[in-house]
């Protein structure tokens, strides 16, 4: 069922029906006394004893009319355990199937009266399906209207809303199929997003060849749909100081090229393109909240085909950085498209940082599963950073090695670098030296390897299965707590 939060200013009825009420850790009710009648507060009085509280939300059937849903609130609530108490609540509000809702915010226990955004943007979160393509859709939807004092502000209202639509826009776009959303589509989509006020430039199959981005090129040249370079710039501080550059990998379908993946489960291969999707994303709920920073996504889109004119084994290459590399396996492919775009990224906008994501190897699920996306960066200020705000949001981060050590096993005979580690061992940091490479003026870097934390098939705390958004939430926590 989808969610509808609108914020009235409005009396509370004690005859409203179906009610969100909020009580301590311990579920002392003795506050709820003027919100509810003498004989629901007898009831639930009655009933309280015999739950299971440590459940954090139960549920009471006042009437065949009328729900009571009472959230415990422990005194040390964080921001992000409100929103994983909002999804649950969301669980519970989707199989009760009742379709209006009041939150009283004035049964907050003191000390708390800023949780209850963090609450409502949980339940939204977790709401969040994909059913463009089903031609039988959940119609139903469940109105929730927050009543009382302590309400989100204007401006947190603006951040939840903007940071919500930019997950959501990020999950849309990685759910869409590869018949769909290729790179010629995906291009359009993002310059819809000019109504934003972000500027996007397009850079096409021509510019890109003319600007010498061949590592790009080579692997969408197997496709009949183009490639492209797309930038979107926000200017939130109206002046010229240094942009953050976030910069993603959008490879719309990856068969593997002529080194072929194996049938099986080739059909996620569609969200290939995830990194991008954070980056366009991001760039979008920074444009609805009009962030007071300048910023600029940059993304690779590509198309990986094994068609007549399909990148080979053992093709030699000669990337933006003017390093040529020895392509020994073209389902390596991410780390090309990404090689031309940060160079690219770095020397055109100079940026403060640079931060890259990308579905990029198989190898960082087995290290990390899918709990933590690896970080791997040349400046531990940024590295810790992200670590935080990873923490902040529970879009964690693990840092993983860099070091000269392992260039050799991405140095080759024939060029200056080859795109895999044929020795074996390290794919994620193999993967990632090389990215440090088209680094060329020491600008901070960091790298997340997002490939076990983009797709979910079981469902997270804030997501229902399928494309996560991982990543937006985390970057625009980074933003907000060190550069605006």
């Amino acid at each position: 069922m989808n969610i509808k939060v609108n914020f009235k200013k409005q009396a509370f009825s004690k005859s409203s029906a179906n009610l969100i009420l909020f009580a301590d850790e311990k579920f002392n009710i003795i506050g709820l006394k003027k919100h509810i009648s003498k004989t629901e507060y007898s009831y639930i009085s009655d009933l309280i004893n015999k739950k299971d509280t440590k459940k954090k939300i139960v549920t009471f059937d006042i009437s065949s009319k009328k729900k009571i849903i009472l959230v415990s609130l422990k005194k040390n609530l964080t921001d992000s355990d409100a929103e994983n108490l909002g999804a649950k609540s969301y669980v519970i509000l989707n199989e009760l199937k009742e379709t209006q809702y009041i939150v009283n915010s004035d049964t907050i226990p003191n000390g708390l009266k800023n949780i209850l955004g963090y609450f409502l943007h949980g339940i939204k979160l977790k709401s969040y399906k994909f059913e463009k393509y089903k031609t039988t859709k959940d119609k139903g939807d469940i109105s929730i209207n927050v009543i009382g004092k302590n309400i989100p502000n204007n401006k947190d209202q603006l951040k939840f809303s903007s940071i919500e639509k930019g997950t959501f826009y990020t999950r849309d776009l990685v759910s869409e199929p590869g018949n769909i959303l290729h790179p010629d589509e995906y291009a359009k989509r993002i310059k819809t997003l000019s109504k934003f006020g972000l500027k996007i430039k397009i850079y096409n199959d021509k510019e890109l060849k003319k600007l010498g981005m061949n590592t790009l090129l080579g692997v969408g040249q197997g496709s009949i749909r183009g490639s492209y370079l797309v930038t979107m710039e926000w200017n939130g501080k109206k002046d010229k100081s240094k942009p953050l550059a976030f910069v993603g990998k959008g490879v719309c379908f990856d068969t593997g090229g002529i080194s072929l993946k194996p049938a099986k489960f080739m059909e996620d291969m569609t969200y290939d393109m995830a990194g991008s999707a954070v980056v366009v994303g991001l760039m979008k709920s920074l444009a609805l909240r009009k962030a007071k920073i300048n910023a600029v996504g940059v993304v690779g889109l590509v198309e990986n085909m094994p068609g007549g004119n399909a990148q080979r084994p053992g093709d030699i290459v000669k990337s933006y950085s003017g390093k040529t590399v020895e392509i020994l396996n073209t389902d390596a492919e991410g780390r090309l498209v990404l090689a031309d775009a940060l160079t690219f990224t770095e020397e055109k906008f100079k940026p403060k940082f640079i931060v890259d994501l990308a579905t990029l190897t198989g190898a960082i699920i087995v290290s990390l599963g899918s709990e933590y996306a690896g970080l791997f960066s040349n400046d531990d200020k940024l590295s810790q950073q992200l670590i935080k705000s990873g923490e902040h949001v529970e879009e964690k981060v693990w840092r993983m090695p860099l070091n000269k050590n392992y260039d050799k096993l991405i140095d080759s005979k024939n060029a200056d670098m080859q795109n895999i580690n044929y020795v074996g061992g390290a794919g994620s940091t193999t993967a990632a030296q090389f990215l440090q490479r088209f680094i060329l003026n020491k600008t901070p870097w960091a790298h997340l390897d997002i490939a076990g934390m983009a797709f979910s098939k079981y469902g997270g705390a804030l997501n229902s299965g399928g494309a996560t958004g991982y990543g937006v939430r985390l970057l625009n926590k980074l933003i907000e707590d060190h550069y605006e």
